[in-house]
């Protein structure tokens, strides 16, 4: 017993100390009311509260102390505050070690341990946070909000019923809104990762994020660019590869939320593919090196409502032609709209599969193979942009490139089968 008393104390006093830590490197010799000791302390202090509430059966201590030490830290405020310095970020980190300590004594150290390497992490990146606040624009919480409000109200008031003819009743309204929902996030990733990180970067990270964006827009700019910097197109073709590659791996985690068990069975086609597409990365990477810089867009922000809803209908238009394909002419069908989707857009037709292949399980090898070949057939019509649009030395870097992956893609289509 005792032996734990003093492991929950010792938690507090270490847990504290380190909060502690991170405020005393950040003062910079400037005066301020808490540092290392008192953030121990009041760590400590939160655990004797606990510890002296419950052994004298007075649970009201743990109030009695807090309300005690808040009249601390709101003096300290008022008194920084007069000499201009309105930030209060010492002063809730208090607070809070106070009750990392009540929850050491409440044996919860784990909980603790959390809640402060959080806090801590919050408190290190001040710069970061303060730099990404700059980048947000007002159009983008706005846009945000939007969906916010649809998600989390309209949503759940969406009828969970399926429409359609008679055996072809695919389309369920609530379904087709949670699909909206997991893209719009993923490209929220790559939108906040271009944002957080910036514009400008070197061509080959700027594939990379381009990539987690749009592709498609990698490839029109890129390809564009070759025309007048000819000198770049090695480089500019690693940079589009790049962007092509992220999409091989994108596809297998929108399909694995949707539907893990197909996203398994798919892994290993899109690993080859990835694979292949990696090993000629390193090719062109060793080819040429460059120190160009390029900007990669953010594009518009994902949670659009307008984009939303055109990606919906996009959706079940691709679900409802899929099933129909495979209900009238058998897989067979199913791969043709397959091929047919993926020359606008694999997403949506990946999380048709994956939709497809849970309602029957059956399909599921049938499904797969779809999403790898509207995998091939988006990554030639991207290749057709190349050549339409590129330079004749990219041209000639990147048709051979796109012949490997299309081998690459067909023994992708038998893997998993």
């Amino acid at each position: 017993m005792e032996i734990n008393i003093a492991w929950q104390f010792g938690a507090a006093l270490g847990l504290g100390m380190l909060i502690g830590l991170e405020r005393e490197r950040t003062r910079d010799g400037a005066q301020t009311f808490a540092g290392v000791r008192t953030f121990s302390l009041v760590a400590l202090f939160g655990a004797i509260s606990v510890y002296a509430g419950e052994t004298s059966g007075l649970s009201w201590i743990v109030g009695l102390v807090f309300l005690a030490i808040l009249a601390l830290v709101l003096s300290a405020y008022f008194i920084t505050a007069k000499s201009g310095e309105i930030g209060a970020t010492t002063e809730v980190s208090i607070l809070i070690t106070f009750f990392i300590g009540c929850l050491c004594a409440w044996d919860q150290v784990g909980i603790a341990g959390a809640i402060t390497v959080i806090t801590m992490l919050l408190l290190a990146l001040k710069g970061w946070l303060h730099n990404l606040a700059k980048r947000i624009e007002p159009s983008d919480v706005e846009a945000t909000l939007k969906f916010a409000i649809i998600t989390l109200i309209i949503l759940p008031l969406v009828p969970d019923t399926n429409y359609g003819p008679v055996g072809l009743e695919v389309i369920n309204p609530y379904k087709t809104w949670l699909m909206v929902v997991l893209i719009a996030g993923l490209n929220f990733i790559g939108y906040i990762l271009v944002k957080v990180l910036g514009r400008e970067h070197g061509l080959g990270i700027t594939g990379l994020l381009g990539g987690l964006v749009s592709s498609t827009a990698v490839t029109l700019s890129f390809s564009q660019r070759s025309r007048t910097e000819s000198n770049l197109a090695p480089v500019l073709a690693l940079a589009i590869l790049l962007a092509w590659t992220v999409m091989f791996f994108r596809v297998v985690i929108e399909v694995g939320v949707v539907n893990f068990t197909l996203a398994k069975s798919l892994v290993s086609g899109m690993a080859l593919m990835g694979a292949v597409s990696l090993g000629i990365c390193l090719i062109l990477w060793r080819r040429g090196r460059s120190t160009e810089t390029a900007e990669v867009e953010s594009g518009r922000n994902p949670f659009e409502l307008g984009d939303a809803i055109k990606f919906g209908g996009l959706f079940a238009v691709v679900i409802f032609i899929a099933s129909a394909a495979q209900a009238y002419f058998g897989d067979t069908g199913l791969y043709v709209a397959g091929a047919l989707a993926g020359l606008t857009d694999v997403d949506a037709i990946a999380l048709s599969m994956a939709n497809l292949a849970q309602q029957d399980p059956a399909s599921s090898g049938a499904a797969a193979r779809t999403i790898v070949i509207a995998v091939i057939s988006n990554t030639m019509v991207k290749c057709g942009m190349v050549i339409w649009l590129g330079a004749p030395s990219m041209r000639r870097t990147m048709i051979p490139i796109t012949a490997a992956l299309a081998l690459a893609g067909a023994g992708a289509a038998f893997l998993v089968g």
